[in-house]
């Protein structure tokens, strides 16, 4: 998280992560604008380079290489990266609309959202085929099927050289596996009609070269689950077809009331829409003082240019005025690794071009793959003894792994409960407090969150959960909640805004709870946090830490390794896909799994800020029992096994592991002692019992495992290892 001690007076919104807003966000890092709250707005948590594409499809880079990382690109920025659509946006009121969540107001905003494909407007090509763009699914989809088996045919609508270079590289990657069993490329018109004839020539060589077929001036009847059928009634056949065609701006463009031009937004040289609060950019805009054709170039080059304005726009400083070149150097893969090289008339082809190209993309890439480190301040001098091992020499974790240490409570808290009264019992190291209320079992908890993310929206419905679970943990039915905030400063507008997002989370996950939101607290400080008083109802005996028996089987209901993710994610080694996996995750209600477990749980708690095994000791010591666990069956996070044995750490970890100091918490087992942040149920259950909850919990979507078994008194926590592999 990105903070500062001046107030927030103004939110800039940046929805779609296309190339001139990824520049913008790694300028934005290098230089933030004081008082600014940042926000993108993207469907994903990457955002992929389309220089490097049809390197992709012929089997020249991996997926990673592909993709920009959002998620590492906002921490870096200090933005707040939303995942998420945008479907319109409201000049008037200011706010940007997207599905599952409010509104997003904004100041300035700005738009780099590409274009999409027109394709599945052709009959059968919704169900039967893939448009090139959004590049995102496309490269998903031809990665699965390159990876088959078999013989293929293949085909691309479009002879743009856009779906030249894809037909050359699907067909490349396939004959390198001997599978290429047929490829077509056909266009409505002709194929090429952009380029020279000299660049016509060598591209149709090699088509050639690769096998290609080239059907021009046929246009298309349908797709089918077969191949495609022409209107003249011939008939193709193609396992795997591409749309490369008839690209368009998002249809929701048109209904904002800007001005534009076939759908893209007429911008200024100063990339203004007709709205002066509205920036416009990439593939989605259209230079009307200077039209040019859709390019990748124009883009990267409108960045220093948009970076510049959107700072003017909000601080009341001078703009600059964009200068497109008149024409660019076009560098068309051919699907081996040699390339064409094309401007004007001049036209040349050869590996050296493609190895020019590839270093070109690459160069691009190293921007966002490599972002600098900013070194945190110096320590004022002289200061206090011990002050450099307060700090530690990592960022301090957000959520349960900024949370103090069992130890540290333990001896700091000691015995202080307050007054004995008989109509409160004692549960020592359970979830919740049991409170009588004359014939009526009432648990009580109360569990907040120092943000970890900087969307308030996630950050409450995440928080919402983590409180919650304390009183599924119980076996109990939430009842009531109050909310408790603590508020970074900002202007009276943009407290409102955050309040609204607050709120309709806070409403959102409660209600689907059945609690009622009864009131709450804030104040100012220096940052985010988000909490939660409840109060639950029990219509039998509340689920303790105590029950649990010799024999059971214990079950877990969510993967581990969120701490260790958020804490990677801090210093910007965690993969935007494991975060956003991780944040999914931490939003997954237990409320089914609770009542799934509730009759048959013997003992029950939720796994949180002590770890896997140092909520287990908690259970085993209230139950006077030990237990094994089995570390290969406990469910993991994506990347988060990956992430511990490089060495990422929780801030809380080694207090943590200092509970248990005779189990190695080396490589991916310090899993079992990583904060949990909004983490599961871990239940005690008859082993009869077992194999039934945990086919109804997956059924619920739950990636429940059975971890281990409960053993007799004094044995302890043991690890079993998995057994040694056989020699060879």
């Amino acid at each position: 998280m990105t903070h500062s001690d001046l107030p927030l007076t103004r939110d800039l919104v940046l929805v779609g992560g296309g190339h001139s807003h990824a520049l913008v966000l790694r300028m934005w890092g290098m230089a933030p604008l004081a008082g600014v709250r940042l926000t993108v707005i993207n469907p994903g948590p990457t955002a992929p380079y389309s220089g490097m594409l049809p390197g992709f499809v012929a089997g020249h880079y991996p997926r990673e290489a592909l993709d920009i990382d959002l998620v590492q690109l906002a921490r870096f920025a200090g933005a707040r990266l939303v995942l998420g659509s945008a479907t319109a946006i409201n000049p008037q009121t200011k706010q940007i609309h997207l599905p599952g969540r409010p509104a997003i107001a904004y100041d300035v905003a700005s738009v780099d959202i590409g274009i999409t494909s027109d394709m599945p407007a052709l009959a059968g090509f919704g169900e039967h085929a893939r448009p090139a763009k959004p590049l995102g699914a496309f490269a998903t989809a031809w990665e699965a099927f390159r990876d088959g088996t078999g013989p293929a045919r293949i085909a691309c609508i479009g002879g743009g050289v856009a779906g030249v270079e894809l037909i050359l590289a699907m067909a490349h990657a396939l004959r390198q596996q001997n599978r290429l069993a047929q490829a077509t490329l056909i266009d409505a018109g002709a194929a090429l009609s952009a380029l020279g004839p000299r660049s016509i020539a060598r591209l149709q060589k090699a088509l050639r070269a690769q096998q290609v077929t080239v059907l021009e001036n046929a246009p298309l009847a349908e797709v089918t689950a077969t191949g495609l059928r022409l209107q003249d009634g011939r008939e193709i056949a193609s396992d795997f077809t591409v749309g490369a065609a008839g690209a368009r701006p998002y249809d929701w463009l048109r209904d904002t009331g800007l001005t534009h031009h076939e759908g893209a937004l007429v911008v200024t040289d100063r990339l203004q829409t007709s709205d002066p609060d509205i920036f416009a950019s990439g593939d989605c805009a259209h230079m009307a003082f200077a039209p040019r054709p859709k390019a990748g170039v124009f883009a990267v080059r409108q960045a220093p240019v948009l970076f510049h304005n959107l700072r003017a726009a909000l601080s009341g400083g001078r703009m600059r005025r964009y200068r497109p070149q008149a024409d660019y150097l076009k560098l068309i893969s051919m699907g081996s690794k040699t390339a064409l090289a094309d401007r004007g008339s001049r036209s040349y082809a050869g590996p050296l071009l493609w190895h020019l190209k590839d270093r070109i993309d690459r160069r691009f890439m190293a921007k966002f793959a490599a972002l600098p480190v900013m070194a945190p301040p110096a320590l004022p001098q002289p200061h206090a003894k011990g002050l450099a091992d307060a700090l530690g020499d990592k960022p301090l974790c957000g959520g349960c792994g900024s949370k103090v240490g069992r130890g540290s409570l333990r001896h700091g808290i000691g015995a202080h409960a307050g007054a004995a009264r008989d109509d409160v019992t004692p549960l020592p190291g359970d979830d919740a407090a049991q409170l009588r209320t004359g014939e009526v079992t009432q648990v009580l908890s109360t569990d907040h969150l120092r943000a970890f993310t900087n969307d308030p929206f996630t950050m409450t419905r995440i928080s919402a959960q983590h409180a919650l679970n304390d009183i599924w943990a119980m076996g109990a039915q939430p009842q009531a909640a109050t909310l408790t905030l603590i508020l970074p400063r900002q202007s009276p507008a943009l407290l409102q805004r955050q309040l609204a997002e607050i709120m309709a989370a806070a409403d959102q996950e409660m209600a689907a709870a059945g609690v009622a939101i009864v009131g709450g607290h804030t104040s100012i400080g220096a940052e985010l946090t988000v909490g939660f008083t409840l109060t639950g109802l029990c219509d039998r005996a509340p689920i303790t830490l105590s029950g649990a028996r010799p024999g059971d089987h214990l079950i877990l209901t969510k993967p581990i390794g969120s701490g260790t993710i958020l804490a990677a994610e801090m210093s910007g080694q965690a993969r935007g896909r494991w975060v956003a996996g991780a944040l999914e995750t931490m939003c997954q209600s237990q409320r089914k799994a609770a009542q799934i477990l509730a009759e048959e749980a013997h003992a029950m708690t939720d796994v949180t800020g002590f770890g896997l095994l140092g909520h287990l000791q908690g259970l085993c010591a209230a139950s006077g029992l030990g237990a094994q666990i089995r570390f290969e069956a406990v469910p993991k996070l994506r990347g988060a096994a990956e992430l511990a044995i490089a060495g990422v750490r929780s801030s809380l970890f080694a207090e943590n592991a200092a509970l248990l100091p005779q189990i190695q918490a080396t490589g991916a087992r310090a899993l079992l002692f990583d904060p949990q942040t909004s983490g599961g149920l871990l239940a005690c259950v008859a082993p009869e019992q077992s194999e039934m909850l945990l086919t109804r919990l997956r059924a619920q979507g739950y990636r429940a495992a059975e971890i281990g078994v409960m053993r007799g008194p004094g044995d302890g926590i043991i690890l079993r290892d998995p057994p040694s592999p056989p020699p060879r």
